[in-house]
């Protein structure tokens, strides 16, 4: 199976109500007078990072993704659980793990480790407390939305590639808590953009039942001779959003395009539908 047919069949099994059918990036989850949001990511050597790659911005960039995650959700971060494969640069990871739970202001709170001998394989678990109700999701765009991103896309691309201009953004990634919390009461619907710009906005229109209407110059890239490629490669970790026509929006951030009703495909790329989100962006298998 690959990525989308191992979640199909996942939507068969007994799927708790926050669960959300496994249609966005974390679990919803009220306790008490609290709402709680979990997600867990996971980080393989060879897919998300090389070989001779730093472990301590390996792991920055596994709790920057996990903490990407409830941005889009408008978060708070309450703590995290590590899964840890022994046997690399324990020291160095433990390094720049330590110095991204301080950055964020996130705690540790347990995991497990285990010995391995082929491919490391690390995860996280992280969990947030909703800072506003109901919490966002990939669902609520509604037909004339403005659609904005809140920041240059491609960046990770360059950085990849070794460009020294942009290798931080590969290597270490921000995610974006703040800005998530300022536009959690003022978005229609928002996540974070993990496997590609298209592919992200596919997977929005898609779960609303829309058509997000995007034009290609109006996208901030990091390479604009690039620009095809920087819109579906992955790891920019910025907030995609929709939010009413007339909502000023109150963080930096570049509007795209426009939401439609439903016509043809999810997503429509300079006035053409793109049906198939299979070259859109990354997915694993």
């Amino acid at each position: 199976m690959n990525e989308t047919e191992f979640v199909a069949a996942l939507r068969k099994l007994p799927l708790h109500p926050g669960a959300r059918g496994l249609e966005d990036d974390c679990a919803v989850l009220r306790v008490g007078g609290e709402t709680l949001i979990i997600t867990h990511d996971m980080m393989v050597e060879d897919t998300h990072f090389l070989g001779d790659a730093d472990m301590a911005d390996v792991a920055w960039k596994l709790l920057a993704a996990n903490l990407s995650d409830l941005a889009a959700k408008g978060a708070e971060p309450v703590g995290v659980l590590l899964g840890y494969s022994l046997g690399g640069d324990d020291a160095r990871f433990l390094a720049g793990l330590d110095e991204g739970l301080r950055t964020h202001g996130v705690a540790l709170m347990g995991g497990d480790t285990v010995a391995t001998t082929g491919t490391s394989t690390y995860g996280l678990t992280a969990i947030g407390r909703a800072t506003h109700c109901p919490v966002p999701s990939r669902k609520g765009a509604q037909a004339g939305d403005a659609i904005y991103v809140t920041g240059p896309i491609g960046r990770a691309m360059l950085g990849y590639e070794g460009d020294a201009q942009h290798l931080v953004a590969f290597n270490r990634p921000v995610p974006r808590l703040a800005e998530g919390i300022a536009l959690a009461p003022l978005v229609s619907a928002m996540m974070d953009i993990s496997d590609g710009l298209l592919l992200d906005c596919w997977r929005m229109g898609w779960a609303s039942g829309v058509t997000l209407a995007i034009e290609s110059a109006a996208v901030p890239v990091a390479c604009r001779a690039r620009a095809g490629e920087c819109l579906r490669w992955g790891d920019d970790y910025e907030l995609l959003f929709t939010v009413p026509e007339s909502t000023r929006v109150p963080v930096p951030a570049t509007r795209i395009g426009t939401v439609c009703a439903r016509e043809r495909a999810p997503l429509w790329l300079d006035g053409t539908p793109l049906p198939d989100p299979a070259d859109l962006g990354y997915c694993h298998g």
